[in-house]
């Protein structure tokens, strides 16, 4: 296999030599950037549904300088609604210096968007300031909604993660041609990225193709196979089709994303079947098929799954702080709305009144606040950490707590700010709204900390701060100033301290 860069790597147009045929990328502030890079072959016609194939090679020299199309994906949290072409398995790479000899850490970033929306081609995502430091960093994309996670007959489950592993199997057989060191490859990604992140730590498909994985604002929903199907069921009655691989590839791929649109518009009315999920809405997460992903990450971690991977989880503060803006809630949660996200949330049967409890001084927004966070984002991602340590392996743990600037302060450290901070993206992008324009020397400040951490724990798996315990618990706080402490959310962990985030059942028959 020829992994070689091929002509003088600080030439405008650098080329580097793949298993799958020779690429031309461009030269972008001294670093060198390959876009639009096909990792498998595009999942339509007869391999629609299907695990992914990998790509076939090419003669010559394929030109790779735009971003491959994003795949068909839900616009309700802003996704793309480009369907030019239907190369959707590509990734991208920006790299330092292009040579098999350079050897430097290597990080993979997985997009978030609740698992329906995703773009490796965002402003957000560009890397140049992060491959700066002397990364080789690589942004992809995989499939979403119904196409990648929607649990049918005749298709294995979770093709989206499917997917990425794929895209690791690529990274493992081609980066050093790249600059890369394929024995320090680091996943990171937020959001539903970091929910990937947390499944290919307990995915067997995925073992030994990373050796450090970054966890951001981890989401608590698996599925199990029973909701998973039921789920599905409803989105291809909303097609007129039957839940099978056959019926739904008959289906125009534009298509499908409207339809897990139509099912999270009217998600409440299967309450009672769906239970918490209902709540968000959120019609697709991974499903604990047994097999793709045997058991929830925080089962398989504390089981040592992955003990032998680094792992740096963490959250916001005002994790949910976001969602009530886009909900039209923020500021104006009711008691009732309170009641009821306590309710259906807070964990065990008693779980509404030990947090009133816990918070005394809280009004219902707070409440409100916190219930969400918490069982959406901050213990899921606290507990990663917890089932990582528990299993024998090791953890560091942060919280982002500087409130965001822009949109008048209102949003506090909420989700999503942490992807501008790691990226250094603090003026281009949706997510750079959050920093406030421009951005301040504390923005710019604290940015280039979380990159130095990122990048460092890359590089040789130290972050800057104390590895997570179970006895001191400490954990990197970062704002202006930034501090090392115990973890700061002591409240919340106990409350949630015996709760398993298992597997979501279909609550009804």
């Amino acid at each position: 296999m020829a992994v070689t860069a091929s002509g003088n790597p600080y030439e405008s147009e650098p080329e580097v030599r793949t298993a799958a045929g020779v690429l031309r990328g461009v030269r972008e502030a001294g670093t060198a950037v390959f876009r639009g890079i096909p990792y498998a072959e595009p999942p339509v016609g007869a391999l629609r549904f299907a695990a992914p194939r990998p790509v076939r090679g090419w003669d010559g020299v394929r030109p790779a300088v735009a971003y491959g199309p994003p795949p068909p994906q839900s616009g309700l949290l802003g996704g793309s609604q480009d369907t030019a072409g239907d190369d959707w398995l590509t990734v991208n790479v920006w790299t330092p210096e292009p040579s098999p000899a350079a050897g430097l850490p290597v990080m993979v970033w997985i997009p978030g968007g609740g698992y329906v929306s995703g773009n490796s081609g965002l402003p957000e995502y560009d890397a140049g300031r992060l491959a700066a430091s002397g990364t080789v960093v690589v942004t992809l994309n995989y499939r979403l909604g119904i196409e990648g996670f929607a649990l049918v007959d005749g298709a294995p489950a979770n093709r989206g993660l499917l997917d990425q592993v794929e895209a690791l199997r690529w990274v493992r057989d081609n980066i050093r041609a790249f600059g890369g060191d394929p024995g320090r490859v680091t996943v990171f990604g937020e959001s539903a990225g970091g929910g990937s992140v947390a499944a290919l730590l307990a995915m067997p498909r995925a073992a030994g193709l990373f050796r450090r994985a970054v966890a951001q604002s981890v989401p608590g929903t698996f599925f199990s196979p029973e909701l998973a199907s039921d789920i599905a069921a409803a989105c291809a009655a909303e097609l007129g089709v039957r839940p099978t691989a056959a019926d739904l590839s008959a289906v125009d791929p534009a298509r499908l994303p409207a339809a897990g649109d139509a099912i999270s518009a009217k998600i409440t009315r299967w309450r009672e079947r769906w239970g918490q999920i209902t709540h968000r809405p959120i019609p697709f997460a991974p499903v604990v098929d047994g097999d793709v992903l045997p058991m929830t990450p925080w089962q398989a971690l504390a089981g040592g799954a992955a003990r032998d991977v680094e792992l740096l989880a963490g959250h916001t503060r005002d994790e949910h702080r976001l969602f009530s803006l886009i909900d039209g809630v923020l500021g104006q949660v009711t008691p009732e709305q309170t009641e009821t996200a306590l309710r259906m949330l807070a964990p065990g049967p008693d779980g509404a009144r030990r947090y009133r409890e816990a918070f005394p001084a809280a009004a219902d927004e707070e409440l409100y606040e916190l219930v969400n966070a918490d069982w959406l984002f901050r213990m899921p991602s606290l507990h990663l950490a917890d089932a990582q340590i528990a299993g024998g392996g090791r953890a560091h743990l942060y919280e982002l707590t500087w409130p965001a600037p822009g949109l008048g302060g209102a949003l506090g450290a909420c989700h999503g700010l942490d992807v501008p901070l790691v990226f250094g993206n603090l003026s281009s992008g949706q997510p750079a709204m959050l920093i406030g324009d421009p951005p301040s020397p504390a923005a710019e400040e604290l940015s280039a900390r979380i990159r130095t951490a990122w990048t460092a724990f890359a590089a040789h798996g130290d972050p800057g701060w104390p590895p997570y315990d179970a006895e001191r618990r400490l954990a990197q706080v970062f704002d202006t100033p930034s501090t090392v402490t115990a973890y700061p959310e002591e409240a919340s962990r106990l409350l949630w301290q015996d709760h398993a985030f298992p597997a979501l059942p279909l609550l009804a028959p």
